[in-house]
This record gives structure tokens, C-alpha cells and sequence, in this order.
């Protein structure tokens, strides 16, 4: 009697801390519980079910044996039958939803500034976060820096990071938590921050996915009401007050014990823990993402696979995700995730490409050959191969009306020497420069070279005025300068040039009489394409002058 009680201890406690290391979700198409449970009653069995005399089974052996039997039809048999594509191809293809076909790329992602393109990728942030990590040794020697992510905060990009435990002794030492996040901006590598305090009070990231027992942030949320709901993705946001949230979402089982399907979000306060639970319409603006980028690709790739259902063994119509999937900011800060589409054996080349709601899952399909993020960083880095630089993984913006990716081009050590920008339409038209304005420009002019082989969107127009300044400043960005001009009769904009443009731009003043030719997708800055202060006469020979003329007939358009 004392050895079945003993066991009996043994196979409660074994199961009590099994449950709370694996943390098995506890709903039908998970499969922590049930294989939970088998593992039981093989120990009930064992211990409990054999009789020592006579070696066989007895009562309570013949009950775990019979629960082992059904664990493993729930585990094996069911799963089979539920989740298989061969019975569920249908119900797999329909997980995307509804895939529209898309028409004007200009409705989704409209044409921005060259300020608000990201030219710190993921990798250059993590290189200048530990450097200001570095710069506060006994920090660096307590934690590390988490994973980026791309985030809006107060409509500026930001890469946003965590300070983490660096193990079980540094979390015991300070189980209060790490002292805050870092910040480093996706436009600007001079724009990087430890945010340690906010409004005068120490921020401290006490949750956290490494931590340990109750800190540990899966945990946490497990045994505060999320035992029997699925939940994944911890994504590290700041609100635009800079407080610190774990984004979490959840989500459930479709199509048996597969189909992985977004249902809500979790927002936990990094510092207190406070848990507070979203369904998809009503989430905070702050938050960037609900749905998961690895449920999008398998979701669209379900969608291009069984086109035909389960037996098409030959391919047809067979579409596939390119490879790497990006974040792009659309209409009103709307974000979706990014990524092209190519038929099934294709390499280099694509049938489209896809914008994905990153909050509704709404999906648009524009239909366009072109190229994959593949093909444009060698077309990229083909335009320097003599400097040997390596691309980043590309961005896709709208330049001119036109998808275009954008890509940092990075030497041996990381650091960005130059900006490339590839037609996703063509990637044999690339513009390459030291500066986003100098590669825009030759972006353009390589556009116009190609005439009406790629049609710029109806969204973005060019134009050639002559006006007066109205007002005049400068700024260095990127230890570039750039003068910011607003023209008499257009004091909506403000038009960005620098010495590039022209060299008449310093000496310009209030009241100078002006031509500038620009390209306007209806944005509130605007990059010059050429600048002329009729108030300069300048000594220029024949020769020169024609060149000139020639350059600015090539960009202008007639409107």
C-alpha cells in the first residue's frame, strides 16, 4: 500500500511539473495534452498496473492501457484523417481568404519622401545597438539585446529592441527586470537610443520569453487565462508614449490539427504584466502587426499549391511565395506584409506579388511578371560589383507610381556606402547612388531612358514651374545637406534639394525667381529633379548649356 501511495505521489508530482514546464494548450488540435497524458499512464501502468507476483496486469494496468490506446488515436489516427491535405486541400486553400486582384499599386502604398525610406535594415540595427550596449560596459555585461522589429512610433520608423537576461544567474541577480529597450531608427543611423527611463521613472522589462519560472512570458500568460487558447508570435512594441508591451496573438486550429487561423491579440505590459486581450477590429492603431508573417506564407503558399487540389503532380498553375517576407507601410500608416509570387520551378522571375493586411488579412494580388528579392539584390550589387558590396534584403516602395525595391548596398564590415533601387517590373533598370537622392535621381533618369517600357501610375505626375521662394531652410540628414524650399502659389509643399540638384541652391533667397521640375504623387515634400535660380547668371559655355537643356527635356513630362 506505501509503494502505490509512493507511486501515485511520484506520477502527481511528475505530471504537476510537466504541466507547467510544457505548458500543453488545452483545446482540441494541440498536441501537449494528449501526449501529456500518454506519458501518464505508461508510469500508471508501470508502476501502478503490473501485478509484482503473478507479472501481469491488473485493474488499474488494463485503464491505462486503454488510455494509452485512445491517446494514440487521438494523437496518430485522428490527425491523419483531420488534418491531411489529401482530405483537406479545399480548406487549406481557403485559409488566406479572399485574394483580390489589385490594379493601381498607388491606392495601397502611396509614393513618399525619400526621408521616410528605411535604409537601416534589421542587421545594421543589431551592429549599432551594441554599440551604444558597449558604451555602458557593466550594462553589456548584464544583458543583451533582443530581437528587432520595424514599428511606426509617432509616424517615424523605428527598429525597437529589448534588453534581455544574458542567463539564469544575471535573471536571479535582477529579477526586477532589464533596464528598458533600445531604439534605433530605420532612416537615420545617427538616430540611436537606450531608453532606460520614462517620464522620470525606470523602465524595467521584467517579462520577457527567456526568464525564468513566473517571468518566463509564456507562462505568464498560460496560467493568467490562456491555458485553452493557442498563442504565438511575442513581438516587442512601443506605444507612442514609448511604453513597452509584448505583442501576442492568438489564434486557433482550422483545419484539424493544422491551419493555423489569427483570432485576436495580446497586449502584455512588459513591466507589470498587466494582460489586455484584443479581438482583430478593435486593437490599438500602436500595434503593427496581429497577423503572423509565418501564418501568411504558409497560407499563401497553401493557396498557390493546391490550386487544383491535392493531385496535381504536374504542377499546373502551381504558385509560390518568393523567398523573405518584408513589412511596407501603405495608405493612412496601414502596414502589410510584402512578398512576391512565383510559379512553382521558377528562380529568378515572378508572376506577381501580394500585400497582405497585417492586421485584417485582407489580400491583394497585383498581377505583374517581374522580379524576386533575389534577382534585385544582384541586380543591386551588379551595378557596384567592382566595390564588392553586398545588399540587404530588399523593401518594396512606390517610386514614381512604380513597385520599386530598395535596398542599402553594405561593405565587408556592415556599414552602408550606397543606396540601390531595382523596378520590380524590370530589374534591369537600377539606380545606384552614395545618397537616396542621388540613387532616386538615377532611378528616374534610367526610368525615362526606358520610355513607355514601364508607365508610371496615374497617381504620379511631373511638372516643370517657374515661381518665386517663399521661404528657404536647410538640414543635414545623413551628414548630407538638404534645403527645404516652399514656391509662391505652392505653399502646400515643400520641395528638397541639394548641391547635387544644383549649386545655385545655397546662394538662393527669399524672393528669387525659380524653375524647378519635380514628380508629384501628391505628397506634402517632394524631391527636385532639376533647379534653376533665374536670379544667378552664371557663365556657362554653349556646350554646357546644351548639355543641360538635353538633361531637363529628358525629365520632364508634358502633363
Amino acid at each position: 500500500m506505501t509503494k502505490k501511495i509512493v507511486a501515485l505521489i511520484f506520477i502527481a508530482v511528475f505530471l504537476a511539473l510537466a504541466f507547467y514546464l510544457l505548458m500543453p494548450t488545452l483545446q482540441y488540435g494541440f498536441f501537449g495534452l494528449p501526449w501529456l497524458l500518454i506519458l501518464m499512464m505508461v508510469l500508471t501502468l508501470f508502476s501502478l498496473g503490473l501485478n509484482r507476483s503473478t507479472k501481469k496486469i491488473n485493474g488499474i494496468g488494463k485503464i491505462a492501457a486503454l488510455g494509452i490506446l485512445i491517446g494514440l488515436v487521438y494523437a496518430l489516427i485522428v490527425p491523419l484523417f483531420s488534418t491531411w491535405a489529401l482530405f483537406r486541400s479545399d480548406d487549406y486553400r481557403a485559409l488566406i481568404g479572399e485574394v483580390q486582384m489589385g490594379e493601381d499599386f498607388s491606392n495601397h502604398v502611396a509614393p513618399i519622401s525619400t526621408e521616410e525610406i528605411r535604409i537601416v535594415d534589421q542587421a545594421i540595427a543589431y551592429r549599432l545597438g551594441d554599440k551604444v550596449l558597449g558604451a555602458k560596459p557593466s550594462l553589456g555585461s548584464q544583458a543583451y539585446i533582443g530581437e528587432f522589429t520595424i514599428q511606426k512610433v509617432k509616424g517615424q520608423l523605428y527598429w525597437v529592441a529589448p534588453l534581455l537576461h544574458s542567463g539564469l544567474f544575471k535573471w536571479m541577480n535582477n529579477k526586477e527586470g532589464t533596464p528598458g529597450y533600445v531604439m534605433v531608427s530605420a532612416t537615420n543611423e545617427r538616430d540611436v537610443q537606450l531608453v532606460d527611463n520614462l517620464n522620470g521613472q525606470p523602465i524595467k522589462i521584467k517579462y520577457q520569453p527567456n526568464a525564468y519560472f513566473g517571468s518566463l512570458l509564456q507562462r505568464h500568460v498560460f496560467f493568467n487565462g490562456y491555458m485553452s487558447t493557442g498563442f504565438t508570435d511575442y513581438t516587442f512594441e512601443i506605444d507612442d508614449d514609448g511604453q513597452p508591451f509584448w505583442v501576442i496573438t492568438l489564434y486557433k486550429k482550422k483545419v484539424g490539427f493544422s491551419g493555423e487561423e489569427a483570432t485576436g491579440v495580446l497586449t502584455v505590459d512588459a513591466s507589470t504584466g498587466a494582460i489586455q486581450e484584443y479581438n482583430i477590429h478593435d486593437a490599438p492603431l500602436w500595434l503593427d502587426r496581429i497577423q503572423p508573417a509565418q501564418f501568411i506564407v504558409e497560407q499563401l503558399d497553401n493557396w498557390g499549391e493546391y490550386v487544383k487540389g491535392y493531385w496535381n503532380f504536374a504542377n499546373e498553375n502551381k504558385l509560390t511565395t518568393t523567398r523573405g517576407i518584408s513589412l511596407v507601410y501603405g495608405q493612412n500608416n496601414k502596414s502589410y506584409w510584402y512578398t512576391g509570387l512565383t510559379s512553382v520551378g521558377a528562380d529568378e522571375g515572378t508572376v506577381g506579388f501580394v500585400l497582405v493586411d497585417t492586421r485584417t488579412k485582407e489580400t491583394i494580388w497585383y498581377k505583374q511578371v517581374g522580379a524576386t528579392e533575389t534577382a534585385a539584390q544582384s541586380s543591386g550589387e551588379g551595378k557596384v560589383q567592382e566595390k564588392g558590396y553586398y545588399a540587404s534584403f530588399p523593401i518594396t516602395y512606390n517610386i514614381n507610381g512604380i513597385p520599386t525595391y530598395v535596398m542599402s548596398l553594405k561593405d565587408n564590415g556592415g556599414l552602408v556606402k550606397m543606396i540601390a533601387m531595382v523596378s520590380v517590373q524590370d530589374y534591369t533598370i537600377v539606380g545606384v547612388g552614395n545618397t537616396l537622392n542621388e540613387s532616386l535621381r538615377d532611378y528616374k533618369n534610367n526610368l525615362n531612358s526606358k520610355g513607355n517600357a514601364i508607365a508610371p501610375s496615374s497617381e504620379m505626375s511631373s511638372y516643370n514651374n517657374s515661381s518665386r521662394v517663399y521661404r528657404i531652410g536647410q538640414d543635414t540628414r545623413n551628414g548630407n545637406m538638404l534645403f527645404y524650399i516652399q514656391l509662391e502659389g505652392l505653399e502646400n509643399k515643400i520641395f528638397i534639394g541639394s548641391t547635387s540638384i544644383s549649386n545655385e541652391l545655397p546662394l538662393t533667397q527669399i524672393g528669387d525667381s525659380v524653375r524647378v521640375v519635380y514628380d508629384d504623387g501628391g505628397n506634402e515634400l517632394i524631391d527636385l529633379m532639376h533647379f534653376d535660380n533665374l536670379n544667378i547668371n552664371t557663365q556657362k559655355t554653349e556646350a554646357q548649356k546644351r548639355v543641360e537643356k538635353k538633361r531637363v527635356e529628358k525629365i520632364e513630362v508634358i502633363e
